[in-house]
């Protein structure tokens, strides 16, 4: 990779991205050849929210390439509040090899990475999850052994997750129809730039408000919960606005013969998705969270390995 860091998907080439996932099978199928690929080196993690498969996935890699992982709570850090951004990635960039953050505010990502003079991998943002959209992308692969061509179809907000599959998506000639409804729809800028990315491989990004269009020819039906972290208050009343948009049985007959069911983790079953989609034999929502371990092996591998540094 030439890219030094990974804050969206959209800042790497179509080479980068393949190259990610070609890393990612490649450490999966061969664990043994890479377990000293990190050898003595540090990754520092800095949760702002709270995590389960980031933390888990971040630091079993580096433990599994013979690194080492340290997670620090935000409080700990206090952001641009107890301590100026630049300041903590310069203290940081003297005794650690990498900086993944996990953060509300996607800004913050973008001054640690300005200011740092080693990696800072995007753990996740409220504007966007790459690492996320890798994994998601790695098991579609894997699923359907192959990514060119295929259709992903999304139900529910136009949020983070969403983001970086489109971006993901256009890079890679993955089709991304999104129905969301009105006023949650995702960032303007977001499917202006995604767009954009997608005439140059033949692919289609589109956002509208029927499920049943999104789902049309999809080989994969995707959703995320109707609220997000930071967006508890509002749970009561997104639930009224998105039913229309759950991801039951009737939904999934509108998709492909065959199709995959994803979601990011955690669920709300019976909200966004009912449990006889989530537990069917179409649902691949663990073997994509599996796949967060690989995934970031390999944006860790490629951006602090030898050949990364």
């Amino acid at each position: 990779m030439t890219s030094r860091d990974l804050i969206s998907i959209h800042d790497l080439s179509r080479d980068e991205v393949l190259e990610i996932l070609d890393v990612a099978a490649d450490i999966k199928a061969r664990p043994r050849e890479h377990r000293a690929a990190l050898e003595r080196k540090t990754l520092a993690m800095v949760f702002e929210k709270p995590s389960l498969r980031t933390r888990v996935s971040f630091e079993t890699g580096m433990t599994q390439l013979g690194g080492h992982a340290i997670a620090i709570q935000g409080s700990e850090v206090g952001l641009g509040k107890r301590e100026a951004i630049g300041d903590v990635a310069r203290t940081l960039e003297g005794m650690v090899d990498g900086i993944m953050a996990r953060t509300f505010s996607h800004q913050i990502l973008i001054d640690l990475a300005a200011a740092a003079s080693i990696p800072v991998i995007n753990g996740l943002s409220d504007h966007l999850h790459p690492c996320q959209a890798l994994a998601d992308y790695l098991t579609l692969r894997e699923q359907k052994g192959k990514l060119e061509g295929l259709t992903l179809g999304w139900l529910g907000d136009g949020n983070n997750v969403l983001h970086s599959l489109m971006y993901a998506g256009a890079k890679l000639g993955v089709n991304v129809q999104a129905a969301t409804p009105e006023g949650y729809e995702p960032d303007p800028g977001v499917v202006a730039r995604a767009q954009a990315d997608a005439r140059a491989t033949g692919t289609r990004i589109t956002v509208g408000r029927d499920p049943a269009e999104a789902l049309k020819g999809a080989d994969v039906v995707y959703t995320d919960t109707w609220a997000s972290m930071g967006q508890e208050a509002e749970h009561a009343a997104r639930v009224q606005v998105f039913r229309p948009y759950q991801v039951n049985a009737a939904a999934m007959e509108k998709a492909n013969p065959g199709a995959l069911f994803m979601h990011c983790l955690p669920a709300h079953r019976n909200e966004e998705v009912t449990d006889d989609v989530m537990d069917s034999p179409a649902s691949v929502v663990f073997p994509q969270a599996h796949n967060r371990l690989y995934a970031q092996k390999a944006v860790m591998v490629l951006l602090m390995g030898s050949a990364g540094t």
